[in-house]
């Protein structure tokens, strides 16, 4: 270097003296990936997950109810515990409530189920002149004999038979199918413990972790509480309005009014829709209209004023989320997913928000505004 030469300044990109070749200066920052492809590969990475939970389906229904039965009936070991009984005595009693549980719906089920098969066959001829007036009326009104026999033809017993044997199948498949998650609640129970035992070691390294699972369970036991006395309170009803008017199978309809209280906003449709059908045949518009009527006042107050909002304070989810995740949820589960939407966002919501403080803002997007449990 000569006299004239004057030493150049390093620059922050050159490479630092003695440091490995590679290493990136600490003065350069790395390029930004843009936020739209880290949305783009987000939207991508969520639908292959939702792709691969629809393909299980079958295995992740069951195991999903044993974990929200297990959660649900928890308390009741505890209890057991807490006056000094053996833990494997409470496991036992946890196991036992739920298994009497399913084994009295299914009872229900298939008596209630039966009664109703023999009675349908009654409703032949009722049937079919209640058709023949539908087609006349619409004849009368301009309507196209072919398409007043299409009509016709879409209402014969075989098809009315159908839905509600359908329905009816769809609610023993899901009954008789919990031979598998019978199995899923033994040993889901007997690991809770456990899995209780690990939470509260991981309390002091993971906090943020322990609290969104806390939040998840006491959550999910809020919802089902709810649930059950809300379903419960609607099928009483029900049941008596349509004992005392004299539809045929009040019981049944009680029962399935019971289990579609589980399905948010929609739940009460799928309910009205058997006893409606049958009000139709056995005493015509009067009591179709009638029933309709009725089940409409009984389910608005409770379901779709009352219910929603206690709902709602209780799990932190605003009715359009709750509308959302039954849609999602049913596409990807059928009908189990159906019934445990709420339980089934809570777990997402606990796994990918409540886990994160820096996600707690989306916490708040989604409608909760409680406090997180201790």
């Amino acid at each position: 270097m000569s006299g004239t030469d004057v030493p150049r300044a390093r620059d922050p990109g050159d490479p630092v003296p003695g440091a490995p070749s590679g290493l990136v200066p600490a003065g350069r920052a790395r390029p930004a990936i843009p936020r739209g492809v880290l949305i783009l590969v987000a939207l991508a990475a969520g639908f292959v997950v939702a792709f691969g939970i629809h393909l299980v389906s079958g295995i992740l229904g069951p195991l999903f109810l044993a974990l929200v039965l297990t959660i649900a009936a928890f308390p009741v070991r505890n209890a057991m515990v807490r006056r000094g009984l053996p833990h494997w005595l409470g496991t036992l009693a946890v196991v036992f409530v739920i298994y009497l549980g399913i084994v009295g719906l299914a009872l229900l089920v298939v008596v209630s189920g039966a009664e109703l098969a023999g009675l349908l066959p009654q409703y032949a001829d009722d049937l079919a002149a209640l058709v023949a007036d539908v087609t006349d009326w619409l004849a009368a009104r301009g309507v196209k004999p072919e398409q007043t026999q299409a009509i016709a033809s879409s209402f014969d017993l075989g098809r009315v038979s159908a839905l509600i044997t359908s329905l009816l199948s769809d609610i023993l498949s899901l009954v008789t199918n919990l031979v598998f998650v019978l199995a899923l609640v033994l040993f889901s129970a007997m690991d809770a413990r456990g899995f209780s035992e690990t939470l509260t070691t991981l309390r002091t390294e993971r906090p943020a972790f322990v609290s969104a699972m806390m939040s998840f369970t006491h959550g999910t036991r809020r919802y089902l509480v709810v649930a059950t006395v809300f379903g419960a309170i609607v099928a009483v009803f029900d049941t008596m309005f349509l004992w005392l008017v004299g539809v045929p199978g009040a019981l049944l309809w009680g029962l399935l009014a019971f289990i579609t209280n589980y399905i948010p906003n929609i739940g009460f449709v799928i309910g009205l829709v058997p006893p409606a059908i049958l009000a139709l045949l056995e005493g015509g518009w009067s009591l179709f209209a009638l029933v309709v009527v009725v089940y409409s006042v009984i389910n608005l107050i409770i379901q779709s004023v009352i219910q929603p909002k206690i709902v709602g304070d209780e799990v932190g989810l605003s009715a359009v989320v709750t509308v959302l995740s039954l849609v999602v949820w049913s596409v990807l589960l059928g009908g189990i997913g159906a019934v445990l939407a709420i339980p089934l966002t809570l777990l997402v919501k606990a796994l990918l928000v409540d886990v994160d403080p820096h996600a707690q803002w989306l916490g708040s997007l989604l409608g909760d505004r409680r406090e997180a449990p201790s």
